[in-house]
């Protein structure tokens, strides 16, 4: 499978990050319907964890080394939720969605991805179907268990399917300067954006900002472009999956 279009909707953008398990519906329905008005082919859809999955994983401990338990587990369901709810949307609008959970198919080593079965999702999309994956608890080879973050997820699936274009759905502009957004951001030019990068605003085990651009300059070293844009303002998705380029910030090889 090649010239996959992988887009991610963060769990900000879904949820209330404030207040735990506390899904944003309206919004999630105004995603789901942009998504499937764009009709594109061979799309991916990976999404955040937000109030389904952050808090829960503080509250355990989830993201320091330590055993599994009871507490992993919930970890787990919690977030499945959160997928089956934003699946059901999708599948409103007319898509023919599945989930994929990578507790199932992924390992980590140390909290970095090392392997993820992709050939359910090569499978998917052959058979017309919008593969929807999520940050999560996997089993880990060096912690017994990690958090593994949606943004690395993202940045696995694009190297494996060769991905065209890689979309990040947040509920800010862009990488900012002040209130400037950068338009365009370069594995050269990344040194001197690093200290406008923070983490979250809210509780987040995987890094927030700071980690996402740093896979994804990494993506962008491979050849694979990608496109931090605003997915609370409407009508962006659909931009995004058409084609429109002139928001947000893309982040290329140089």
């Amino acid at each position: 499978m090649n010239n996959a279009t992988i887009l991610k909707i963060g769990g900000s953008v879904l949820t209330d990050k404030s207040k735990e398990k506390t899904l944003k519906s309206k919004e999630m329905g105004r995603i789901a319907k942009e998504i499937a008005s764009a009709g594109v082919r061979d799309l991916v859809i990976v999404h955040g964890a937000g109030s389904f999955g952050h808090p829960q994983a503080k509250r355990f401990g989830l993201d320091v080394p330590g055993k599994c338990s009871y507490e992993t587990v919930v970890t787990h369901e919690t977030v499945k939720e959160l997928n089956r709810a934003f699946i059901e949307k999708l599948v409103e609008n007319g898509m023919l969605t599945m989930p994929v959970h990578p507790l199932s198919c992924a390992i980590s080593r140390e909290g970095r991805v090392e392997n993820m079965m992709t050939d359910q999702i090569r499978l998917m999309l052959k058979n017309g179907i919008v593969p929807v994956v999520h940050g999560d608890v996997v089993m880990d080879r060096g912690w017994r268990r990690a958090i593994l973050s949606g943004d690395q997820i993202v940045v696995h699936l694009a190297r494996c399917l060769n991905a065209k274009m890689v979309g990040i759905g947040t509920d800010v502009d862009g990488i900012m300067d002040d209130d400037e957004v950068i338009s365009i951001i370069t594995p050269k030019t990344f040194g001197d954006v690093k200290r406008l990068l923070g983490g979250s605003r809210d509780i987040d085990v995987t890094g927030g900002m700071s980690s996402k651009v740093n896979e994804l300059v990494k993506l962008a070293e491979d050849g694979i472009p990608s496109h931090i844009f605003n997915a609370s303002r409407k009508g962006l998705i659909v931009d995004f999956l058409r084609g429109e380029r002139n928001f947000g910030t893309i982040i290329r090889g140089d």
